[in-house]
């Protein structure tokens, strides 16, 4: 078992420490801002009333606003939602340049130029003119992995030609900027030859298009992923990983947060076009691993509170606050859960206890699924109820607070009683 840990926690840190991962995770949360604000006008244009189950006439003054806003929506939706079709409808193409920008930055590349060619590149494969109109299906979700895999190999290319020292040699003289202009040329062109013939020469051997190309081959990689007991096979990896001291959320959140917006997004435009989401591991699900932070500690945070011994209460009233928004290094570190081996089997569980729960409440219909991306780091029945409009949710986060209590509260108990007789 001891050779196992280390070389779980050998490998754990080659994976935190993977850059590729580190550059989509970074790449995008920097997008995070367009996905929330363009989910929030998505909102605005679908007030929650429906007109055939009201009386339009009613005297009642909420309704009266809500009917008003209604028919207002109807009569400018287009109007309305544009600002979502021009963040989150965009978000393969926004992603396209803030990984490639996060990735050549680690290399010591121009960032803004790899973003920007990875961005065009990326254009020129998934929006072809079409009868002089641009192709814009693969934009937004449906083009997010196409996205990152052009960012990666794009910035690639071009570190492949900084490394070699194809490039030409200027006089100090020269302006900055021409030199940027020159040295910009050759990555260019080799990135349409390389990128943009691949998509070619897919196009013409498989007869479908590079994005349909790349989801039919990542399809087995996706199917674990949407697969409900492989995605908490996932979780309880990253949890382990916690457990010595990795932050093993950074290192899962590349695979399930690209998921999730993927998924999520697709639920949004199902729901735009006025059809019922059915991707049911949207980022929602996400949620529902990380209530209170990793291992659905809100629950142990509220028992701490109630602790004989001084120094874990202190460290709960600590920790309550930034537990309620999600985030619990205070108590994974403070208390610690960090190789604590009883702890550390609530802190595994909850996670698989939670996903089930949210799992299974989404697919029978007990909360709606999740089309909206919320902001992280705010308080976890915000999120909840922002997540799908539905306060059902919100219930059933607070649902499962008090289950982490119960699964935490013997093991607590039990730990408790192991320091007071320190």
């Amino acid at each position: 078992m001891k050779n196992f840990m280390d070389r779980l926690l050998v490998f754990g840190e080659m994976i935190g420490n993977q850059r590729h991962l580190r550059s989509i995770s970074t790449g995008m949360m920097m997008t995070l801002p367009f996905m929330v604000i363009g989910a929030f006008f998505l909102i605005i244009a679908n007030p929650p009333i429906q007109l055939d189950l009201v009386d339009i006439s009613t005297s009642n003054i909420l309704l009266q606003i809500l009917i008003n806003w209604k028919q207002f929506t109807i009569s400018h939706y287009d109007v309305l939602v544009t600002p979502f079709n021009m963040t989150m409808g965009m978000i393969g193409l926004l992603n396209a340049f803030t990984i490639a920008y996060t990735l050549a930055q680690e290399y010591k590349l121009n960032a803004v130029i790899s973003g920007l060619i990875s961005t065009i590149i990326f254009l020129m494969v998934v929006a072809p003119i079409e009868n002089g109109n641009i192709a814009i299906e693969y934009l937004g979700t449906n083009g997010l992995f196409t996205a990152i895999i052009i960012s990666l190999l794009s910035v690639e290319i071009t570190k492949f030609i900084k490394t070699k020292k194809i490039e030409f040699t200027l006089d100090a003289s020269i302006p900055p900027a021409i030199g940027v202009f020159i040295n910009s040329l050759l990555p260019l062109l080799l990135n349409i030859i390389v990128i943009y013939g691949i998509n070619l020469i897919v196009l013409a051997t498989t007869k479908v298009t590079f994005p349909v190309f790349i989801m039919n081959s990542l399809s087995p990689i996706l199917f674990v992923g949407n697969n409900l007991f492989g995605y908490i096979a996932i979780l309880v990896f990253g949890n382990i990983l916690w457990l010595f001291g990795i932050n093993g959320t950074s290192i899962i959140f590349p695979i399930l947060f690209s998921l999730g917006i993927n998924n999520t997004g697709i639920n949004a435009e199902l729901f735009n076009s006025g059809q019922e989401p059915n991707m049911v591991m949207n980022l929602q699900m996400f949620r529902y691993y990380a209530l209170g932070g990793a291992g659905n500690t809100l629950g142990l945070t509220l028992l701490m509170l109630k602790s004989k011994i001084s120094h874990m209460r202190t460290i709960g009233k600590l920790a309550i606050i930034p537990g309620i928004c999600g985030i619990n290094e205070p108590i994974i570190f403070g208390m610690p859960i960090v190789l604590n081996p009883i702890l550390g089997i609530p802190f595994i569980l909850m996670p698989i206890v939670t996903s089930l729960i949210g799992f299974y409440a989404q697919e029978f219909g007990f909360v709606s699924l999740g089309y909206l991306v919320d902001p992280s780091f705010t308080p976890f029945f915000i999120q909840m109820f922002l997540s799908a409009l539905d306060w059902k949710n919100v219930v059933l986060s607070f649902f499962m607070v008090l289950v982490s209590v119960i699964v935490y509260l013997p093991f607590f108990k039990l730990y408790e009683k192991q320091i007071s007789h320190k």
